[in-house]
Order: C-alpha cells, then structure tokens, then sequence
C-alpha cells in the first residue's frame, strides 16, 4: 500500500451516452455493505484525474477496482501497471460507459470523463443503481446539474462532487470560524485562480487516432472533425466541452467561497473577460472576473454578499502578497465586520481589528490528504448508505456549478443577469435561459425527466 501511495503522488505530481436509460435494467444497490464486504469500483475516465482518483480510491481498505473505462484505448496501459504493481486483480475492461454501467457487480462508479459528459454520466449511473462521485466541475451546464441532483434523490444515490477541500479538516475548521462569528458579519469573499497557462497554439484537423472512439468521446456534443487541440486536456478551453478555467481550477474556490459566506444561489451576476495575448484554438477567457450578488437571509435591510472571483492565466501571478510563494496563487479572502481571514489549501490566517493583528491560523494538511479523506468518506457513505457520512454532496455541487455557469453567461452576452434562486431562470431573458440550458446531440440526451 505503500508502494501504491508513493505512485498516486509521483502522478499527481505529475499530473497538472439517450433520453430515458432503454439500454439496461435498473437495477439499484440498497443495501448497506457488510463492514467486510468488498466494494467494487468502476472507473470512468482514466488520464490524469482519472487515474489519480483510482488510487484514492485504491487506499481504502476493502475497495476492489473492478472496471476501468475510456473511449482512448492508449489510456489503460498506466493504470493497469498501478494495479498490478500494487498486487491488485486485473479489472474489466471497457470503451463505452454503458456497457460498464449494465455490470450488476460494479456498486459504484468514479467519473473523470471531460465536463460535457459529468451530468449525463452520473444520471446514467444512479438511474442503473450505482453510487456516484463524479469530477468536478459537475455539471457542464445549470440544467443538467439540477437533473443530476434530482437523479441522485429519486434513485436514492450517494453522489460525492469532486471539490475535495469540503473534506479538509483545515478548511472546515476555518469555515467553523466564519460560521461562529469569529469574523464578525461576513459579508464579502474575494477568490483567484491566478496559473500560469501558455498557448495551446493552433493545430488542424485530422484523422481520429487510432483506438479513439471519438462518436462516443464528443457524446451529447455537435458532431465535428478530431483535432488534437480539442481532445485530452486542452478540451477545457473549448465551449462544447469545457468552462474555462473558472470551471477547472476556480470551481475549487468558488466552492469554498460559497461555502465560507454561507450562501447558495445569487441574485444578481456581472461578469466580463477576454483570451488576451495568444493568437490560438482557444475559446474561452484566460482572463474573467466575475462578481455575485447574494441575498442575505440574516442581515437587516438590503444587505447583500458579495463573491467576486478572478481567474487569470499569465503575467501578474505574485502580485496576490497573501497567496505569494508559489507557482500559481489561488485562494480566498474573507471579509467580516472583525477583520479578514485569508484561505489556501495550504491553511488559513487571520487579522483583526483596525491594526490587523494577525489572530487564530491553522496550517493545511497537503492537497493529498484531504482528497484521500474525500474518497475515504465516500466509500464510507456508500456502504452505510448514510448521504450525512460523505462532503461534498451533489446538491451543493450544483450550487457551485451555477455560478460557473452563470458567469460563463454573463461574459458571452455581455451583460448582467437577474437570476431567480427559486426557479433557477433568469429573469426576462430567454437567451441566457436557453444557454443555461445547453443542447445535445442524440442519442446523448439529458432528460427533462430522469
């Protein structure tokens, strides 16, 4: 085991389908596991996250890996030495998910496909009876998120949203601090998400790789010719597929942000960006601010909280002093009536009063830690069918996810959005409406009803 951890890390390190289910039988998993019983788990999605998730998964006692998917055949040759170094059995093999999911022996699933495929995945999998954690960010648009959530209840799923800070016990015990009023009234967090991310340049057309099953890798997607700047990783910079970097990284710290100043959804969203510098294939800002409006259920009058979030993929990147040191600078600041706290991965501050006297701290336990307390509270939840045992459940997965989609919005129409929390709808505006909504490509479809 060991051996195995010493493998997760060095990847890590390493490492920067129709409406309605007519393909196979539901056929839920309700029962509590026996304390000994073995897990079986299917991974779907194996490079990068994927992978790194497997072995997460791989470190909890009594969790067998028994499938591995992926429509890039290229992909299993790493994760099948990880396994077999480790002395672990050969699992199954597959391309398509659903041939995965039609497995009565697999009780859940771990899904790191690209964000197109998140939702419509994870609704395939609680609708065929599987538990479900499934990468961030959940939901590749503010519809599908909601069908997930209302997939996970009507099927009586656990499913685990892959922000893993909500498993930190730094993070929560600075969140604890917020909450009980050591800040005073919070009314304001700042996040960044500043990284240094060259071009991806441009690249043509062209043939579909061999062992790619590219119809089934595009999904709910249009239908388009392969190109490479489109495929493995630099997918994210694509709007079909992605969302941009506030949707990769910064879906990481809008979670706590939102999580820290105790809110859900927003009321009012402004938020403006550009691709600065690079002459090249991407599409989405490497440059976007976005600021939320939140109604504020506690305070007097017309308060309101505010996020404001910045992502930003070059020059400037130490400019944050707080979050200064590293490579990249991403975190939160707090702000309350007492003073402020700042929040990293690598633990909190705060000062207080008016002269800023640096007050309670605590310093994190490492980005592995707490992503193997995620998967550790996961596995935990789904053999004691306890959804109050596991962080980051799916519904406030979501939560997080509008305000991805919502700013996303907001820049591509350029103007503000008025947003009713209640029906998830912008307020006289069909054409946000219907970007929220997104649309698919048969046979891939979300349904209205799941």
């Amino acid at each position: 085991m060991v051996e195995l951890m010493q493998r997760r890390k060095i990847l890590r390190d390493g490492l920067d389908a129709a409406a309605g289910l007519t393909w196979m039988a539901i056929a839920p998993q309700s029962r509590a596991l026996g304390a000994n019983e073995r897990l079986r788990l299917g991974i779907i999605g194996l490079r990068q996250q994927g992978t790194v998730n497997m072995m997460d998964f791989c470190s909890v006692p009594d969790v067998e890996i028994a499938a591995l998917c992926d429509v890039d055949e290229s992909q299993f040759a790493k994760p099948l030495k990880v396994l077999s170094d480790a002395g672990r059995p050969k699992p199954a093999l597959f391309r398509d998910l659903r041939k995965l999911l039609e497995q009565k022996d697999i009780h859940a699933v771990s899904i790191a496909t690209p964000n197109h495929w998140h939702s419509l995945a994870a609704i395939w999998a609680c609708q065929a009876g599987k538990d479900v954690h499934v990468e961030k960010p959940g939901s590749h648009n503010l519809f599908e998120g909601r069908k997930m959530v209302e997939a996970a209840r009507k099927y009586n799923r656990i499913v685990q949203h892959g922000t893993e800070q909500r498993s930190s016990a730094t993070q929560q015990a600075g969140i604890r601090f917020l909450q009980e009023g050591g800040l005073g009234e919070i009314y304001m967090a700042k996040g960044l998400c500043y990284k240094w991310r060259d071009t991806i340049g441009r690249l043509p057309e062209e043939p579909v790789p061999s062992g790619v099953d590219y119809d089934l890798w595009l999904g709910p997607a249009p239908r388009r010719s392969f190109s490479r700047n489109r495929f493995h990783y630099n997918w994210h910079w694509h709007w079909e597929y992605g969302n941009g970097d506030i949707g990769n990284q910064g879906v990481h710290e809008l979670d706590v942000a939102r999580w820290g100043l105790g809110v859900k959804l927003p009321g009012r969203i402004t938020s403006v960006g550009s691709h600065f510098m690079f002459n090249d294939d991407q599409e989405t800002a490497n440059w976007q601010i976005a600021l939320f409006e939140f109604p504020d259920a506690i305070a007097s009058g017309d308060k309101k909280k505010v996020l404001q979030f910045e992502v930003r993929h070059w020059m400037g990147n130490h400019e944050a002093s707080f979050f200064a040191g590293r490579e990249n600078e991403i975190g939160n600041t707090f702000y309350g009536t007492k003073g402020y706290m700042t929040m990293t991965v690598n633990g909190w501050q705060t000062f207080l009063g008016q002269d800023q006297k640096p007050g309670p701290s605590a310093k994190g336990e490492g980005n592995n830690r707490y992503a193997l307390d995620h998967a550790r509270n996961f596995i935990e939840a789904v053999r004691k069918r306890d959804n109050a045992l596991h962080f980051g459940d799916i519904e406030e997965g979501h939560y997080t996810c509008a305000l991805i989609h919502l700013a996303n919005a907001s820049h591509r129409l350029k103007r503000s959005l008025i947003f009713d929390p209640a029906t998830e709808t912008c307020s006289g505006d069909p054409e946000a409406d219907r970007m929220l909504a997104g649309s698919y490509r048969k046979p891939f479809i979300v349904p209205e009803q799941v």
